[in-house]
């Protein structure tokens, strides 16, 4: 008996396991569209694309080889240029320093900030809009 339950449980957890990560490639996908949709806009009506610059937890600044758009006020988050998706938060490095950051994309969100601790989530469709409202 125990092992029939075992079985089950397992099943169940590898479900939904396999759930959870389906509506995560889901949501990436919708995350992708709206930024690819943002880049064609801001390309067209701007806002212009500024320089990226990555940020250490200890609040040093590192450039990076990136342009694009910074979606929330503390600059940590950004969309580059080829409609890529940035935690602009690195690790503190002296090489960092003298050659620059090299921050990788992530898989974009539909809710930027989501689960941070700091509380600060907003909709990406609404940080967004309000990149191209403010250029407008």
């Amino acid at each position: 008996m125990t092992d029939d339950w075992r079985e089950q449980r397992a099943r169940a957890v590898a479900h939904h396991g396999a759930e959870l990560e389906r509506r995560r490639e889901a949501e990436t996908e919708q995350a992708r569209a709206l930024i690819a949709e943002f880049v064609a806009a801001a390309r067209e009506s701007g806002p212009a694309p500024e320089p990226l610059r990555a940020r250490s937890y200890s609040g040093r600044s590192y450039r990076t080889g990136l342009r694009g758009w910074y979606l929330n006020p503390a600059r940590t988050i950004a969309i580059a240029q080829d409609g890529e998706y940035y935690s602009l938060l690195v690790p503190s490095s002296v090489k960092a320093l003298l050659v620059g950051a090299d921050p990788s994309p992530q898989p974009p969100r539909l809710i930027v900030g989501e689960g941070a601790r700091d509380g600060e989530s907003m909709p990406l469709a609404a940080l967004l809009r309000r990149l191209l409202t403010r250029s407008g």
